[in-house]
Formats: C-alpha cells, structure tokens, sequence
C-alpha cells in the first residue's frame, strides 16, 4: 500500500509541483489550498506526511501543525514546511508548533525527496 501526502499551499503552482513530485515517488496526494481546508480534509484521514507552505490566508502553516499535532492522528506524522521564510525566528516557531523539519524555496524537487526519504522511508 502506498504512502499518502497531504500538500498545502495557497499558490496553485507550488502545489502542483509538489504534489507531482510526490506523486512520481509514489505518494497518493491529497492537495488542500490553506490550513483550514488542510484540516478539513485531515479530518478522520490518515496521512504519511504533511508538506506545508507558511503564509497563506485563512489559517498559515504554524497554525495548521498546531491544530495536527492537536489530534491522534498527526501526533508523530512528519510535517514539512516548505516557504521563502528563512528567518531563525520563524523557523524556531515552525519546530515548537511541531514542524519536523523546514525547507526554504525556491523548490527544489530532488531536496524535497531527499528530505523526505531522512524522515520517511520512500517505497
């Protein structure tokens, strides 16, 4: 059975690349446009990773691994960001919210695999 990925950004084209990069290492995508259509589709799912952008209007990736990690579910599911933010700051609120690991853009599809496959084994 395969690994199933929730993608989350409000920018159509990021999140298509991601999820096509997911989906070409196998991953069955679920694609949400904010946190809180991201939680929406969360709810009662079961989930192998989460992959989030920071910024987006409604509820921002912080606030979104709040309400995951709120849940049995998303308690130890591996979250992603994936933003422009590279401020320590940021970073250091991304990791106390819960976020397993952080990767600046501009995307990099082979990064992006390679980050995943420390954090979850692909296939």
């Amino acid at each position: 059975m395969g690994k199933t990925a929730l993608v989350v950004d409000d920018s159509p084209t990021m999140r298509h690349m991601v999820a096509f990069t997911l989906a070409n290492a196998g991953f069955t995508v679920i694609e949400a446009v904010n946190g809180k259509d991201a939680v929406d589709k969360a709810a009662g799912q079961k989930m192998d990773l989460v992959v989030t952008d920071l910024n987006m209007p409604e509820m921002d990736g912080i606030t979104l691994i709040k309400e995951l990690r709120k849940t049995p579910d998303f308690r130890y599911t591996p979250i992603l960001m994936l933003t422009t933010e590279s401020a320590i700051e940021k970073k250091m609120q991304g990791k106390e919210a819960g976020a397993t690991g952080w990767i600046v853009k501009p995307f990099n599809p082979d990064v992006l695999l390679k980050t995943i496959a420390k954090i979850l084994p692909i296939g």
